[in-house]
């Protein structure tokens, strides 16, 4: 009974990006459930802090910082309230991002590209970038999200900003992964499908879509391993696997997780 009460993740501390909801939401619950202490770095600070109430209603510790992950003063100062706090880092997912204005190349106005890559690209980034220091002397997880987006998949129309950005993210992920090997941290990109999450309320999809749209229509749907989109809960085990010493031995690695979506 010793044995079972033991948290994989007990005394761990990790920042979550965009943690106030779907695939942040769930992994920040798994995480802080298997004993590590989280800090929430999102925008939006009101739906954080809920997040942080469920947390500790099971007993767990959280923070919430305000961070635009697309300014890298915020970034830093959000990192430094971390140390400030617990001292050290050992578990980054930086997740935050958004799907952006939807329209074809020539209708894509320079500001919503922007926007999309300083967000997502940009922001993974600073994310990494100032969480290094506080991680170098014990090691640790970086976990990237991505997107079969720019990876696998090139035909949903519109998303050149984001398939951009997601494309962007596996390149840096592995540089970053042999760059951070010698201070035994290791760098994974996971790669959700379609996931139950409110990422479709942030899009913005514009009329000229239409204009570029091929219908394209799979007798039983598009997903092979199951009905339906996937569940943030199943994206969370995944990160809690790449954030604890059971994946001692993974990084450089994208790891696809869309019941078999992007095959098709």
């Amino acid at each position: 009974m010793r044995n079972e009460a033991i948290k994989a993740l007990a005394g761990k501390i990790a920042i979550i990006t965009g943690g106030s909801s779907g695939i942040g939401r769930a992994s920040a619950l798994a995480l802080a459930k298997d004993g590590a202490k989280v800090c929430l770095m999102d925008i939006k600070e009101d739906a954080a802090k809920k997040v942080k109430g469920e947390i500790e209603d099971f007993g767990g510790e959280a923070i919430v910082v305000d961070v635009d992950l697309s300014d890298p003063v915020r970034v830093q100062q959000g990192i430094d309230e971390v140390k400030s706090k617990w001292g050290s880092l050992d578990i980054v997912f930086a997740n935050g991002g958004i799907n952006g204005v939807l329209a074809p190349i020539e209708d894509l106005t320079p500001e919503d590209w922007d926007k999309t890559i300083n967000t997502n690209l940009k922001g993974t980034f600073h994310t990494i970038k100032y969480a290094i220091p506080l991680m170098k002397s014990s090691g640790g997880s970086i976990i990237i999200t991505s997107s079969v987006n720019g990876n696998r998949v090139f035909s949903n129309f519109g998303m050149s900003a984001y398939s951009t950005s997601k494309a962007g993210q596996m390149a840096f992920g592995k540089m970053a992964a042999l760059e951070l090997a010698k201070y035994k941290i290791r760098v994974n990109i996971i790669c959700p499908g379609a996931i139950e999450t409110n990422i479709g309320k942030n899009t913005d999809k514009t009329p000229e879509l239409e204009k570029i749209n091929i219908p394209v229509q799979y007798p039983e749907g598009d997903k092979p391993l199951e009905e339906g989109p996937g569940k943030p809960e199943q994206v969370a085990k995944l990160v809690k696997f790449l954030a604890s010493d059971e994946s001692s031995h993974i990084t450089g690695t994208e790891l696809f997780i869309d019941g078999a979506e992007s095959l098709l």
